[in-house]
């Protein structure tokens, strides 16, 4: 291969390495062109699943900033970049891995932390991100449902409230609706005894 594209291949992969959530370096020794057409469709379209040749890797993950992989770019490799949920990639490597134990998965890195193979298969064993979701927004759906209930009571018993005024309002009212005919009552009782005293005066004075 001419330098030009070495240099090339180098450039694609430390843009597949920056470019990527993760990587997963996988030895794949003894698998057929089959089995790794089948992998690559149980990884789907959003990880990229390359061959590679170690040297090249080396000099690409350097150029990333990716220093996990240089001890473990030995033999037959292919990396698995992610570019979508890392725990469906690590579910789909890892049940791959269990059917075909010619997939060896020997080491990874997660935005920008080296992960090794155990690391890995107890991110398969995560919910992903999907079901994450899925469960947030049953929790936020739920959420207005509680607040409707916890706002019900105090919303009822400021109805019940209400409605106890507007039934006491008129009871309250009744004696100030009474309060001119008592204030005349009393102001005739105080007048009378005025009354009757001048009327036995002119009286006295007819008969004088």
């Amino acid at each position: 291969m001419a330098r030009p594209d070495k240099a090339a291949d180098v450039a694609e992969l430390t843009e597949n390495f920056k470019s990527s959530a993760g990587a997963v370096l996988t030895e794949y020794r003894g698998l057929t062109v089959a089995q790794l057409r089948q992998l690559r469709t149980t990884l789907g379209d959003d990880v990229n699943y390359a061959v590679v040749k170690n040297t090249l890797t080396k000099i690409a993950a350097k150029d990333a900033g990716v220093e996990s992989f240089d001890s473990l770019l030995q033999g037959p490799s292919a990396i698995a970049f992610i570019k979508g949920d890392p725990v469906v990639a690590a579910k789909g490597l890892r049940d791959f891995a269990k059917a075909n134990p010619l997939l060896v998965i020997k080491g990874g890195v997660l935005d920008g932390k080296a992960l090794s193979s155990d690391e890995i298969t107890k991110l398969a064993d995560l919910e992903s991100r999907e079901v994450l979701l899925s469960k947030l927004a049953g929790a936020m759906k739920a959420a207005p449902q509680q607040a409707v209930s916890l706002f019900a009571a105090p919303l009822a018993q400021a109805a019940r409230l209400f409605a106890a005024l507007q039934d006491k309002l008129p009871a309250e009212d009744a004696p100030v609706a009474d309060e001119a005919p008592a204030a005349e009552a009393v102001q005739d009782a105080v007048d009378a005894p005025a009354a009757e005293e001048a009327s036995t005066e002119e009286t006295a004075s007819a008969d004088s």
